[in-house]
């Protein structure tokens, strides 16, 4: 089971209070949080940034081979 640190858990505290106050703001585009997961997900990021204790991302979609049935 993955741990978090204190920062981990400041960062998404804080974070999760600016969403709901609206006053997080995402990256590049500015534009305004309305998603808890995604308040969750910039609070870990920032702790990441920080040096916390944080798991790493999960990695992207796992590459199954399918098989092609053009075997005829």
């Amino acid at each position: 089971m993955a741990q978090y640190g204190k920062k981990a858990s400041e960062k998404v505290h804080k974070a999760l209070h600016e969403e709901q106050h609206g006053q997080l703001r995402s990256g590049k585009s500015g534009k305004k949080v309305t998603s808890k997961k995604q308040a969750i997900a910039i609070g870990l990021s920032q702790a990441r940034k920080a040096g916390g204790k944080v798991p790493d991302k999960p990695s992207g979609r796992s590459s199954s081979k399918r098989s092609s049935s053009s075997s005829r």
